[in-house]
């Protein structure tokens, strides 16, 4: 199995990397996982105390069980993963995402190259270098169309946790990051790159076996 872990700020073409490596392999032979569903549960909390929380933050996130579903999909066991509920800003109680082992394994996050238990885990890791102007812009879109925001909100929330928590965690772990594409889905070529190197590692597997 092969494990690739896709990283970089917000709005900065994680996803779109992601499911192009996808498509070029096929969704039947690439399990996809977004560790946005591994954010932590808080249900004693109130809506609005679940408001306040810091959400760029890397320890925001439950990565032990992130690690533990790795392991149980490299000893070829199905994993049932959490789904998050970015309007209520909890998981969903009654859902959750079957995640088959196939033998590649692609993770896209904030903070994937952030946690070295995690980075441990990957084969791959790859850090997705974008324009803040052009993320800062994406991330306002997808807030408001996608998780029904308020701009004042998106803007708070920049300034208040995601630009400085980008500074401090998420652009220091670039230097952990064995490929980086610049441009994140613009740039075909880095994608086509990646695609390439994944069939070429997983065929000097199957050689070695």
């Amino acid at each position: 199995m092969l494990i690739i872990g896709i990283a970089g700020g917000t709005g900065s073409g994680k996803t779109t990397v992601a499911r192009s490596v996808i498509e070029h392999h096929g969704s039947d032979k690439v399990t996809f996982i977004s560790q946005d569903n591994y954010y932590k549960d808080h249900p004693h909390l109130s809506m609005a105390e679940r408001e306040l929380l810091n959400y760029d933050h890397p320890l925001v996130f439950e990565n032990d069980l992130l690690v533990e579903h790795l392991k149980l999909l490299k000893e070829g066991q199905t994993v049932y993963a959490p789904i998050y509920d970015f309007t209520s800003h909890a998981r969903f109680k009654d859902k959750t995402e079957k995640l088959m082992p196939y033998n590649i394994v692609i993770i896209e996050g904030l903070h994937v190259l952030s946690d070295e238990n995690l980075r441990a885990m990957l084969d791959i890791k790859v850090f997705v270098d974008t324009d803040p102007d052009v993320r800062i812009l994406r991330r306002v879109l997808r807030d408001i169309e996608e998780r029904g925001r308020s701009i004042q909100s998106v803007h708070d929330q920049y300034l208040q946790t995601v630009k400085p928590m980008h500074d401090a965690f998420i652009e220091p772990s670039k230097k952990y990051a064995d490929i980086i594409i610049p441009e994140g889905g613009q740039n075909e070529v880095g994608i086509r790159l990646l695609s390439i190197l994944t069939e070429k590692y997983l065929g000097e597997e199957r050689t070695d076996e």
